[in-house]
């Protein structure tokens, strides 16, 4: 069945509708018709089988068959990843919402080439918020991690202190940088419990500066490598996330 994505805040499960680019895409890309069935989710774990009763030009009203609940994901993970250059930030965007991300935090780094100013941060953010939805929705994730507006590392990291991280971990190219399976291990032995927050930087071409590691390092980030291959920063996100989601999340 086809999913849709209604908004925790027009959420409403006593009279449920579709309206905007949504009904728009049920109707008149999807060619839907009265008597399908359709499942719609909130992006905050709930999810609901409906039928189509109504195809309106402004709606499409639609009656609740079955109701369910998805637990939230055992860890809160946070990518906070450097814009790379090109469309790398849509792909990165779309696989850690596949992959398990609860938050995704757009990094304006030292080497950042995109340029990124108020105007075109917004616009970034609103982008790649519905590439998210879209991906959501066809994984069939119902816990829609939230993108947050581009900022520089120093205002992220800042920001982040307000809520704070049990693992703070940020890929290196530096020497003196431990594997990531060593890490968790550790933390894991010194805690008795795997960790239920990870935060994790990923650099963009030619990795952070040696200044944005220090600072990152003053707030408690540990350094890791990925390794002795040099990985595109697309690939280097996808990798992270995949262990951190094998290792926190099953």
């Amino acid at each position: 069945m086809h999913r849709f994505f209604i908004s925790p805040e027009n959420w409403n499960s006593g009279a449920l509708a579709l309206g905007g680019s949504e009904a728009h895409h049920a109707r008149d890309v999807l060619r839907m018709r009265v008597g399908e069935k359709v499942v719609l989710f909130n992006g905050r774990g709930r999810e609901i089988t409906a039928e189509i009763v109504d195809l309106g030009s402004d709606e499409i009203r639609l009656r609740k068959l079955h109701e369910a609940e998805a637990p939230p994901l055992q860890c809160r993970i946070v990518l906070g990843q450097a814009i790379p250059k090109g469309k790398n930030m849509d792909l990165i965007v779309q696989k850690a919402v596949e992959i398990g991300a609860s938050e995704i935090a757009p990094i304006i780094s030292d080497r950042t080439i995109v340029h990124v100013d108020s105007k075109s941060a917004g616009q970034k953010q609103s982008k790649w918020q519905q590439i998210a939805v879209e991906a959501a929705k066809q994984c069939g994730q119902n816990w829609l991690p939230h993108v947050h507006a581009p900022r520089k590392l120093s205002e992220f990291l800042s920001v982040a202190r307000e809520k704070p991280f049990d693992l703070q971990l940020i890929g290196s190219l530096q020497p003196g940088a431990h594997h990531l399976k060593k890490v968790l291990a550790d933390y894991s032995s010194e805690h008795q419990h795997r960790p239920e927050s990870v935060l994790m930087l990923v650099g963009p071409e030619g990795d952070f500066t040696p200044a944005e590691l220090a600072l990152a390092r003053r707030h408690g980030c540990q350094p890791i490598t990925l390794g002795p291959i040099i990985l595109r920063v697309e690939t280097a996100a996808i990798y992270c996330l995949s262990i951190l989601s094998y290792e926190l999340l099953i």
